[in-house]
């Protein structure tokens, strides 16, 4: 069973730098070993005097015991002929050789196998003893620990070389292989569109867009409001289903998407459900509102520019029964209010004046003002008359023997003047014979009069409102001007066949990137 060995398992620790003590005084053929045991530098190294000065500059670079054996190993494997292991590190400089380079290192340790199965018939290099020579556990470690980063490093270039692998297999079978498709049918199977672009405004009466009913600012917004919501209800109603329904009853929308020259992927089913049309219309129709500029932007499409045009210009149609459809329930609406006002104040009108005709019938009198001062008159009159004879009478009473026979008359006179006018007073104050007095009557009258004024004046402040209404009504009509007319395209519209394919791609990339993060965040769940 093989272990997988981690980076993490084992840390390379530098050993410590050794100091090689000053070599004494020794004969030229005796060797004597670097250190008393099986320390930092277990194996001793020979000594050569004179000491020679490429050799001292060496020892003075304070190399490790580990350093040194990795020398001798080297030189061992170069064939060179080392007395010892500052030796060693002079002759493989002198042949150009790093002993300390990494490169060089992995080299010792892939030869190591094969030096280790022919070290017992190899010849070592000389030292100051001969014994039996034991391995040491320093450099094995440092042996097994190049082994492990040499094996870390292929197993991750091997995994790195499957992943690429695996990811450019993935881009191929979700990314590459759907985008061909895609661009094959744009290419080749796709239906040509032809497109009918038209633009028309909402406006008013007066031909403005913001014609508000005040002045100044607030008419301003209310009028640019007002139109902004006919210019949005337009939209809507044209992207409705009905605006559908009566496309297809009248220029057989369904009937032209479901027949044979169209592609698989945008014909209608001979049993193809409303819906699916519906689907259909929105995705041949686009209409937009520019809130900025307050144009309608319309688009057509359909597998003939004549019948793109036809259809742009029913829809047109339509959108224009809709807006005064819109205006004229609202306009209808003040107008019959209007109009009722007016009419009830003319028949109540009528009423008051009839009433006071009756009444003049009734009492056979034109006018009560009249008859007062017809009355009035009388009254006066004979009251003159009454203070002459009143006058005459003293006179005559006033002589020591009056004529009895001219009083009596002047007597009969003054007692008939006063009944005359007690009877006249009577006519204005008391019931006649008809059980009404004149008083009466003249209250009647005039209380009719004056409500015949009033009734004049309403109907004349009805007439006035009607009159605002309808001046109202005429400024809140809504008309459709065409800015852009329809008109037939000579080339297809669609499909784009670059630009489509460029966006396929890009939906099926994102798609496999959410796939992909929403795989590896649950994946990094599951194990955590």
């Amino acid at each position: 069973m093989t272990t997988k060995i981690t980076a993490s398992r084992f840390r390379i620790r530098p050993a410590d730098p050794v100091t090689v003590p000053p070599e004494p005084v020794r004969d030229e053929n005796l060797f004597m070993p670097a250190d008393d045991g099986f320390g930092p530098g277990s194996f001793p190294t020979a000594n050569v005097g004179p000491p020679d000065t490429e050799l001292d500059a060496i020892r003075r670079e304070g190399l490790t015991g580990r350093q040194l054996r990795l020398a001798r190993r080297m030189a061992q494997m170069h064939g060179l002929p080392a007395t010892s292991d500052f030796d060693a590190i002079r002759l493989l400089r002198a042949k150009g050789i790093d002993p300390f380079q990494r490169g060089a290192v992995l080299e010792v340790v892939q030869a190591e196998p094969t030096r280790d199965a022919a070290q017992a018939d190899k010849v070592q290099l000389p030292q100051t003893i001969k014994p039996i020579q034991v391995p040491s556990t320093e450099v094995r470690a440092e042996t097994s620990h190049a082994a492990d980063i040499l094996a870390m490093q292929r197993d991750l270039m091997r995994r790195r070389r499957r992943k690429s692998l695996l990811l450019a297999a993935r881009l191929f079978f979700f990314v590459l292989i759907p985008t061909l498709c895609a661009g094959f049918y744009y290419t080749f199977m796709a239906t040509p569109l032809y497109e009918a672009k038209s633009e028309f405004i909402i406006q008013t009466a007066d031909g403005t867009l913001s014609a508000g009913a005040g002045g100044g600012f607030g008419g301003m917004l209310g009028g640019a409001l007002e139109a902004n919501t006919d210019s949005i209800a337009v939209q809507g109603y044209l992207q409705s289903r009905e605006a559908l329904q009566l496309l297809n009853r009248d220029q057989n929308f369904a009937g032209i998407f479901s027949g044979p020259d169209i592609d698989g992927i945008q014909r209608l089913a001979d049993d193809a459900t409303s819906e699916d049309a519906y689907r259909i219309y929105q995705r041949n129709v686009n209409v937009a509102y520019d809130p900025t500029e307050r144009v309608v932007k319309m688009t057509v499409r359909a597998p003939d520019p004549q019948t793109a045009v036809a259809f742009s210009e029913a829809l047109i149609g339509y959108a224009e029964d809709q807006i005064d459809h819109l205006t004229t329930r609202k306009r209808e609406d003040q107008m019959r209010d209007a109009r009722l006002s007016y009419e009830d104040a003319e028949a109540k009108n009528l009423a008051a004046q009839r009433r006071v005709v009756d009444l003049q019938k009734k009492y056979e009198v034109l006018s009560s003002e009249v008859e007062v001062s017809l009355i009035s008159t009388q009254i006066g009159q004979l009251e003159t008359q009454l203070s002459t004879d009143r006058l005459s009478l003293a006179q005559m009473q006033s002589n020591e023997n009056p004529n009895e026979a001219r009083m009596d008359p002047i007597k009969r006179r003054i007692a008939a003047v006063e009944a005359e006018i007690a009877t006249l007073r009577s006519r204005m104050t008391q019931d006649a014979g008809d059980g009404v007095s004149l008083a009466e009557v003249q209250s009647e009258l005039l209380v009719a009069q004056a409500d015949v004024q009033t009734r004049q004046m309403m109907l004349a402040t009805t007439l006035t409102q009607l009159e605002t209404a309808r001046i109202e009504a005429n400024r809140q009509v809504r008309y459709l001007s065409l800015s852009v007319r329809p008109v037939a395209q000579d080339e297809a519209a669609y499909p784009k066949a670059f630009e489509n394919t460029l966006v396929a791609m890009l939906v099926f990339a994102g798609i496999y990137l959410m796939i992909a993060m929403t795989a590896a965040i649950l994946r990094e769940q599951v194990s955590s």
